[in-house]
C-alpha cells in the first residue's frame, strides 16, 4: 500500500536548517580550501599544508588556456606537468578533445571539425556509449546554420569552457595532492554532490523546499 509523503513547510525546514550548528573553523577551512584549489590564494594554510607556488602557477596556466579556448595548448601543458593525468583519465581526455571540437565549430571550421571528430573522437565513442552520445550531441551543432536554434547550444556557452577547465583543474590538483597533502583535495564539489544525493534520498520520503540552484543556495518550494 502506498504511503503519503510527509510535507515539511518552508518555515519548518528553515528552523531545522538554522538549528544546525556549524563551527566557524570548519567554514574557514572550507573557504580557504576553495581559494587555494582554485588558485585565488597563494599562501600556505593550516599547519601541515605546503603549497608549491610553481605548481599553482602551472595549474592556473592550464585552466586559463581552456577558458580561453586554447585546448590543444592546455593538453600540452597537462602532459608537461604529468602525462599520467590524461593517460589514466580517459573521460577527462575525451572532454578536452570534445572541447577542441566545440572550438573548431565555434570558429566555423566545419571540414576540420568533421575530420577531427572522425579521427580523434569517433574511435573513443565506439568503445564507450556515453562518449558516443556526447559526440553525437556535439556534432549536432553542425546541423544548424544558426547555433542559437540548436537544442545543444549550451555547448557553445562560455560556461561549458569553465566546466571543462574546472574538471582539468581538479584532476591536476588530485595528482599533486597524492604526492603531497590530501588536505589540498577540493572539498566543495564533494559536499555539493553529497547535498544532491541527500535531497534525492529525502525526495522519496518527504515534500520539502529544495536547493535547486547550487550557485545561489536559495530554497525553493516544491511548487516553484
Amino acid at each position: 500500500m502506498a504511503t503519503s509523503k510527509k510535507v515539511i513547510t518552508r518555515d519548518e525546514w528553515e528552523k531545522k536548517l538554522n538549528a544546525v550548528k556549524l563551527r566557524k573553523e570548519d567554514m574557514n577551512t572550507l573557504v580557504m580550501n576553495f581559494l587555494v584549489t582554485e588558485g585565488f590564494f597563494l599562501f600556505p594554510y593550516g599547519e601541515t599544508a605546503e603549497i608549491d607556488l610553481a605548481t599553482i602557477t602551472d595549474r592556473m596556466a592550464v585552466k586559463k588556456a581552456v577558458q580561453n579556448g586554447n585546448v590543444e595548448d592546455a593538453i600540452e601543458k597537462v602532459n608537461d606537468l604529468n602525462p599520467e593525468i590524461l593517460d589514466t583519465n580517459p573521460e577527462l581526455f575525451f572532454h578536452l578533445q570534445q572541447q577542441r571540437l566545440i572550438e573548431l565549430i565555434r570558429q566555423g571550421k566545419t571540414e576540420e571539425a568533421l575530420e577531427f571528430a572522425q579521427e580523434e573522437l569517433a574511435p573513443r565513442g565506439e568503445e564507450n556509449q556515453a562518449f558516443l552520445q556526447e559526440l553525437e550531441k556535439t556534432v549536432a551543432l553542425l546541423v544548424f546554420e544558426d547555433a542559437s536554434n540548436c537544442p545543444v547550444k549550451d555547448l557553445l556557452d562560455i560556461s561549458h569552457r569553465l566546466k571543462t577547465a574546472s574538471e582539468v583543474n581538479a584532476a591536476i590538483l588530485t595528482s599533486q595532492s597524492h604526492e603531497k597533502d590530501s588536505s589540498l583535495n577540493p572539498k566543495l564539489p564533494s559536499l555539493l554532490k553529497m547535498l544532491i544525493w541527500a535531497q534525492n534520498q529525502l525526495d522519496e520520503k518527504a515534500v520539502y523546499p529544495h536547493i535547486n540552484d547550487l550557485s545561489t543556495g536559495q530554497l525553493q518550494n516544491p511548487s516553484e
